[in-house]
Formats: structure tokens, sequence, C-alpha cells
């Protein structure tokens, strides 16, 4: 099993999410211009990207996942068997908030609203959050 990013030392070799796309492609026996026409994208920048001169954007990778029929993940791991999930974070035996994905867009909320706020005022709001939480 290896695990693959955009560039990446893996013991002794070096992996590049390039490679990876186009050994997916060639896989699925897709031409560039297959792929140019299910994503939208240019082949010069299909290219780029298979041959490591530019780095896709996250987005650019959904893109390219579906176009090739495959889950996304299958762009950074290279076996039938999907990766296990990792656990949810812990402490003390109790789940910490912000472990699921609407307490993670919560609290993205509140960082959003609190990088506003003067620091006076985030030690009042501070203040009252563990006195609520006391209670």
């Amino acid at each position: 099993m290896r695990i693959l990013k955009s560039s990446t030392h893996y013991g002794d070799q070096t992996v590049i999410i390039g490679d990876r796309l186009r050994e997916l492609r060639q896989q699925k026996k897709f031409s560039q211009f297959e792929i140019e026409k299910r994503t939208g994208l240019l082949r010069c920048y299909i290219s780029r990207v298979e041959h490591g001169h530019t780095v896709p954007a996250v987005e650019t990778l959904e893109k390219f996942a579906r176009a090739l029929e495959i889950p996304m993940y299958q762009l950074f791991y290279d076996s039938d068997i999907p990766p296990v999930a990792l656990t949810v974070p812990t402490q003390n035996g109790i789940k910490i908030f912000g472990s699921s994905k609407k307490e993670a867009r919560l609290l993205a909320k509140f960082r959003r609203y609190l990088s506003k706020i003067n620091e006076r005022d985030l030690k009042v709001l501070l203040t009252i959050a563990a006195k609520m939480a006391e209670a």
C-alpha cells in the first residue's frame, strides 16, 4: 500500500500526483482528449499536470476523479481496499467538540466572527463561555 501525495518521498520512491493521474487514465484506456471532454480542462493543462509541471487544486482533482469514474481517495491511494477511517478524536474518552462535520462548520463560523472581535471583548466572551460550561 502506498499513500500518494503531490510530491512525496516514500521509502526509496518519489511519487507525484501527475504520474498517478496518468497511470489511472491509461488503465481506463482514456486519452487526454477524453479527459478534456469529461472535465472541461484543456489537454495542455492535463499534460502539464501529468508531467509534474503543475499541481492541481482540490477542485481540479475532483474533476479528474469524476472523469476517471473513481472515488477521489484512489488518486492518493493505490489499493482496491478503501483506507481505514480515522477514529474520532477523544479526550479522556469524551468526543472532542469539532470532530463532526457539523461541529467543524460551526467552529469555522466562530473563527470568522472571533477574528473580528477586539481583545477585550474576546476575553469577556471567553469568561461567559467558561461560566456556561460550568453550569
